[in-house]
């Protein structure tokens, strides 16, 4: 866990200590499933968002922690996963967009909830986060259920809509409302929502 998955929690970096971090979620994706092809025009349009997103991030010093699934590669890490789905997943430009740059952090979760099994409260309780911005895939399920967790730890939750997507425009809105309705999510846009270190 940590920066490149090389790093422990003795050695996040203080400087990244923020109340506010970013959670990109199964983004880094190789969409090796049966009917991909009609889910991955989808998840393709959030890229540019959320690259926009984690630049605003960057410059306000807002860390970014990539909270993925492992796809069942109990051998893998982050870096031959990005790697793998930059040349030969199925959403290569995603994968491609979004990757993670050197300086952002890592988690490899094995469910649907980015708390479920991973040091992800550990690492942000380090960073000294109280508010999560949550991006990614899918809003009905793997956001959905980070942001469920989430609210159970007590953060504030911001969701940038254009920077998550469902399979279904029915599905987004489900998600989105009760997100808003029961976890008190603020819910924004990658333009709009508030970076406040």
């Amino acid at each position: 866990m940590g920066r490149g998955d090389h790093k422990d929690l003795q050695h996040t970096n203080p400087a990244d200590a923020s109340n506010t971090v970013v959670l990109i979620i199964d983004v880094i994706n190789p969409f090796e499933f049966e009917d991909w092809q009609t889910v991955v025009g989808r998840a393709e349009r959030i890229g540019p968002p959320i690259a926009k997103l984690k630049e605003r991030a960057q410059q306000a010093g807002v860390p970014a922690i990539y909270v993925n699934d492992n796809f069942g590669q109990w051998r893998s890490n982050s870096e031959r996963l990005v790697e793998y789905c930059r040349h030969q997943g199925n959403a290569r430009e995603l994968a491609a967009r979004t990757a993670p740059a050197p300086e952002d952090y890592f988690v490899l979760k094995p469910m649907h909830s980015g708390f479920y099994e991973t040091p992800l409260s550990l690492l942000l309780k380090a960073l000294g986060a109280h508010r999560l911005v949550l991006t990614g895939l899918w809003t009905n399920s793997c956001v959905l259920f980070t942001a469920n967790d989430a609210y159970m730890r007590d953060f504030a939750i911001s969701i940038p809509e254009d920077c998550v997507a469902a399979c279904s425009d029915e599905d987004q809105r489900y998600a989105l409302t009760q997100m808003r309705s029961i976890l008190k999510a603020e819910i924004s846009s990658a333009d709009s929502v508030a970076l406040n270190r």
